[in-house]
């Protein structure tokens, strides 16, 4: 699939119009971005449970819009430019099947499905849709972090980076009876950040999982896992979500050590350089440049990306065939922690794209069929 091409929605001066699907927790912080975009304008909410909707928009001030049961008829209804899926991970799948089939473009929250033969699927289905299908990866849009990026590109060739997470949240719900909730829920993040900083894809990884004796979580809490990238470099996440006292940002606190320096980022910050003499000057200091790309933080910058995609055809940030990398992080992650052995990358998109072709319907399979199995290749020892 390296199709990226996808239709846009003329630019008339007019605001984007968005139907919203899902009305939970995170629903009202996308609502009241919403609200607060001059790029975009509410046409409606749907959920399961139209009275959640409601509440939703009564808590939030997001306006009187309609609201229903079902994205089809309220589609059909309002006559939105496009989605924004806010559902839980299973409901991913059918909400942007449906949305993709409507000729509607959707940008959906993290993780991009709840499987890795599913995102597979989805990114299939937007090529045959010709529609734009984009995971709000938020945490990338942080102006440090944007700033960071280029200035380790003036570092040479990267070779360690590596994420320290540690938090001590009390989330109750659902998190706190999950099996793996630190990978599954919180390591997308910086795991796709890895790939966005190095410009690598993983090969292979070792994790293991662990929880602390006085964890409130029933799955492994604590992670480490070190992955193999493309050309040769190393990522290594280490982190926990029951660790009282001298906790990290939510963003983490990074390290990169690479050929003509290192760079640490404490996650809110301007990172710190030290270079060589062998690196530009520029290396040591923040530059406009890099602040200039990232326009708002977390899902405001996401959001603006996609309206812009939108807009001018450009492939933004978290395209659905970038994204599945990220995804397949997290599944090796899982499944060399689950198994205890080292896990490579193109082992399992091999078998998530048979999984994806024995579920795909005609026009997506189409797709699939054509998908070259490239793999990424570790380099040369």
């Amino acid at each position: 699939m390296t199709g990226r091409s996808f239709g846009t929605v003329p630019d008339d001066g007019s605001p984007l119009r968005v139907v919203v699907v899902g009305a939970g927790r995170m629903a009202r912080l996308w609502l009241r971005t919403i609200a607060a975009s001059p790029d975009v304008a509410l046409a409606g909410v749907v959920d399961t449970e139209p009275a959640a909707a409601a509440r939703a928009l009564a808590e939030t001030g997001a306006g009187d819009v309609p609201t229903g049961a079902g994205l089809t008829a309220l589609a059909s209804a309002t006559r939105p430019d496009a989605v924004i899926d806010v559902t839980v991970p299973d409901a991913h799948l059918p909400v942007t099947l449906e949305a993709l089939r409507l000729g509607l473009p959707v940008l959906g929250e993290k993780p991009l499905a709840a499987t890795l033969p599913q995102a597979l699927r989805l990114a299939a289905a937007a090529e045959a849709a010709d529609r734009l299908f984009m995971v709000s990866q938020s945490r990338r849009y942080h102006p440090h972090l944007f700033a960071l990026r280029d200035r380790a590109a003036l570092l040479g060739r990267p070779g360690i980076l590596t994420t320290e997470f540690f938090k001590d949240p009390r989330f109750g719900g659902f998190r706190d009876t999950m099996d793996h909730p630190l990978l599954l829920d919180m390591a997308i993040h910086p795991f796709d950040t890895a790939r966005w900083l190095l410009r690598a894809e993983p090969v292979s990884v070792h994790c293991e999982e662990y929880n602390p004796p006085w964890s409130w979580y029933a799955g492994a809490a604590a992670t480490t896992a070190v992955f193999e990238m493309t050309g040769g470099s190393r990522y290594v996440f280490t982190g926990s979500w029951c660790s009282p006292g001298l906790t990290t940002s939510w963003n983490g606190a990074w390290r990169l050590s690479a050929e003509h320096g290192s760079l640490h980022w404490d996650g809110e910050n301007p990172a710190t350089v030290e270079a060589t003499a062998e690196a530009p000057a520029q290396a040591e200091t923040e530059t406009a440049s890099g602040t200039a790309k990232a326009p708002a933080k977390g899902i405001a910058g996401a959001l603006a990306e996609f309206v812009h995609a939108l807009r001018t055809g450009e492939t933004p940030m978290g395209e659905v065939h970038d994204n599945v990398m990220s995804l397949a992080m997290i599944t090796a992650a899982v499944e060399s922690a689950e198994t205890g052995r080292r896990v490579r990358t193109d082992d399992l998109l091999d078998a998530a794209l048979t999984g994806a072709l024995a579920s795909s319907d005609p026009p997506e399979r189409a797709v699939l069929r054509a998908v070259p199995r490239q793999k990424p290749t570790p380099a040369a020892r």
